[in-house]
Formats: C-alpha cells, structure tokens, sequence
C-alpha cells in the first residue's frame, strides 16, 4: 500500500521539517538548503497565502523530496494542497472534512491529536498514524506512551517544542516514527544547511 511505503518514507528521514514560508521567492533556496543538508523533506504550512504555490514550485523543482502540506483545517485546502503534488496531508488538530477528503484522493493523512477521545476520531476513520500537536503544551513523551498505552497500533509523529535538546528521547521510543520541527528553519540558506546537516548526523 502506498501510504505503508510514505510512512516508511518518514521514519527513514526521522525528522519531518516544518517550514512556514511568507513569500514566494523564499521557497528554493530554503528548500535547496534542506536538500544540501541531508533533509529532502517538508512540510510546508498552509499558514501563508503561498503556501499551494511553493508546494507546487518544491514539487516541479525537487522530484525527489517528500513534500507535504501542513496546517490543513478544511477541504477546500485539502483540495487545493492535494492538486498541486502534496504526498502527505497534516493537520494541527482532527478535521473529519479533511479526512474524508483525504480518503477521496487516497492520501495520507496526519491528523493532530493530543487526547484519547480525539485519537479515538482519528482511529474512527481508520487512521492510526497520527500528529501529536502540540507535543511540548501536551505533556510530550509522556503521554504520547500513556495514549499509545491505551491504543498499542498507533504510531505518532510529535510535533512541538521538538528540538536538538530533546529529539533523541522522542526517537528512542518505537511507537515514534519521526519528529515535526522546526528549528532548522532559521535564518540564512547556509545557517539553515548547517543545521539540517547538523541535525541529521545527530538523529543518524
């Protein structure tokens, strides 16, 4: 199945980055430097009116990186994410509009948890890969394994206040298949290429 094979695409990379990006002109040499750094992958934020045309852009000009869209709360984005070449779709929170749209397009889906009854929705409409967000607000580690306790087949992706600092204890447990950050993502091309590769030997 395909979205086995993208999940398994993600726990290679470990890190997912999450890049919020204002304008246009922004996007290749960001995306050049995660390349450069070992990272080919992203999730760009539907935060900024680019958003849809930098996922386009990423996906005409790196074919080999693992572009997703982030912070999808509603179909028409979904939508308008999965038209441009999104290969994963992630919400902050769970949206049952975007997944079923999801469903429609047979795309992988991300949804933000950080409660059983919400994992529960999640795991209602047959997802169990999904985002914990805000992982750092939520109680981190330690209640991504209480939840997991509860529910043993789900896998989590962490997202929040995930760093250098802490990335490794997050990893370490096996229910984790990557971690959503976004400290690389600071400053110039060549700052953000040293601290992708940076990250990269640390998580390797």
């Amino acid at each position: 199945m395909a979205h086995e094979k993208l999940i398994e695409q993600i726990k290679q990379t470990k890190i997912v980055p999450v890049v919020v990006l204002n304008t246009l002109e922004e996007t290749l040499p960001k995306m050049q430097a995660l390349v450069n750094g070992g990272l080919p992958c992203a999730e760009i934020t539907f935060r900024t009116a680019c958003a849809a045309d930098a996922i386009k852009l990423t996906v005409e000009k790196f074919p080999e990186m693992l572009v997703g869209a982030g912070t999808v709360i509603n179909r028409e984005q979904c939508e308008k994410a999965i038209a441009v070449g999104s290969k994963f779709i992630v919400s902050p929170g769970f949206s049952e509009e975007v997944a079923d749209c999801c469903a429609e397009h047979n795309m992988l889906y991300l949804p933000g948890i950080v409660t059983p009854t919400e994992a529960m929705a999640a795991i209602a409409k047959g997802l169990t890969t999904l985002k914990f967000f805000p992982a750092s607000n939520y109680g981190g580690l330690k209640t991504i394994k209480a939840i997991c306790a509860a529910f043993p087949y789900l896998h989590i992706m962490p997202t929040g206040g995930i760093n250098e600092s802490n990335i490794l204890e997050y990893l370490a447990y096996d229910k984790i298949i990557a971690c959503g950050g976004s400290w690389m993502m600071s400053g110039t091309p060549e700052e953000i290429e040293a601290k992708t590769k940076a990250a990269v030997a640390l998580v390797k």
